[in-house]
């Protein structure tokens, strides 16, 4: 079958659900003989709504064993300062380990207005405008368990209005071959309510200067309805591919890539720019079998990471999510494991 996964979702269980905080978006790698989890999270009390923008901080949990429970440890990334593009919140997490270090790639946000504490009262105005700030962000640390120490500048700025990615830079990740050459993907759109796109950009090393591939997105649709986000990239060895599981986020009653909203798609790529989608792309479905039998519809699978084993092979992927309707939870919000099962 042309460009397929190879695998799909079996049963699933909650990893990360912590009591008075959403938590959001994750990625997991193994260190140590432990599995460490790094997340964002912000109090219950203040509401879902524009909340990941305004008071997110991002932490790291640890559990024995990979589907978990994970269970909280630190805070990694707290508010800074306003004066720093990431100083007042951080989100959107993506961990990597190269030659004994380890890189945190992140985005963050700075404003200059009162901190929101009710998703009710936050002004739509402010939110979006907070939202245009968001920037990728780098933290190094020589330990999982130490201090991962920050860039004052942001990994990679967005382009000037003439080109597609000139409002945000968000949602990375990245692919590390063994020479160090670092691929970054991002998220951006060239203006309000444009569909959300996803970019590619390169580094010589991990902590490099990052420069796009192409002028031109990837995976893009003539159709203003099809839009992607929440992408995870890795490079395939034996493939000897560049492999690409993102969020099929269509609205306004499109088709999408899969035919259903919110789940997630494959593709691969030889050069990691043009990107090619499978015969039978979705990966995941909002459509939930749990390891206990039930089986449920979530409100979101969003943010995708997946996590590898020794021999490169894929065996579970991480997702938030929560109860009730999309952006509009029963209660608190988790992160979801999802065990991959060969085809």
């Amino acid at each position: 079958m042309k460009n397929d996964f190879g695998y799909k979702a079996g049963k699933a269980v909650k990893a990360l659900q912590i009591d008075g905080y959403y938590v959001w978006d994750c990625s997991v790698i193994k260190s140590g003989g432990k599995y460490h989890m790094f997340s964002s999270r912000w109090k219950e009390e203040y509401g879902f709504g524009w909340n990941w923008v305004f008071n997110s901080e991002i932490i790291h949990s640890v559990s024995d064993a990979p589907e978990g429970p994970y269970r909280f440890q630190n805070v990694v990334l707290p508010r800074r300062g306003r004066q720093y593009f990431d100083g007042m919140n951080t989100h959107n997490t993506c961990i990597k380990e190269y030659n004994g270090k380890f890189y945190l790639y992140y985005m963050g946000t700075t404003y200059g207005g009162d901190i929101p504490t009710k998703a009710e009262d936050t002004d739509l105005y402010y939110a979006e405008e907070t939202w245009n700030r968001k920037r990728i962000g780098l933290a190094v640390a020589d330990d999982i368990n130490g201090e991962f120490v920050r860039r004052d500048t942001p990994l990679l700025e967005p382009r000037d209005c003439s080109f597609w990615d000139c409002t945000i830079t968000t949602n990375p990740s990245v692919a590390i071959m063994p020479n160090g050459k670092t691929y970054m993907i991002y998220k951006s759109r060239s203006a309000h309510k444009k569909p959300l796109k996803l970019g590619i950009a390169v580094a010589d090393r991990p902590d490099g200067e990052f420069k796009r591939l192409t002028d031109t997105p990837i995976l893009d649709f003539a159709d203003e309805n099809m839009h992607i986000e929440d992408p995870f990239i890795w490079y395939d060895e034996k493939k000897k591919k560049f492999c690409l599981i993102t969020k099929d986020d269509v609205k306004n009653g499109a088709y999408g890539v899969t035919g259903e909203w919110g789940s997630g798609f494959y593709a691969e790529s030889d050069n990691c720019q043009d990107f090619e989608i499978g015969d039978d792309p979705k990966v995941y479905s909002r459509t939930v079998e749990w390891a206990d039998g039930r089986v449920t519809t979530q409100g979101n699978m969003e943010r995708p990471s997946v996590l590898f084993d020794e021999n490169g092979e894929p065996t579970h992927i991480f997702c938030a999510s929560g109860d009730g309707e999309p952006y509009n939870f029963q209660g608190t919000t988790y992160i979801v494991c999802v065990k991959l099962e060969k085809k």
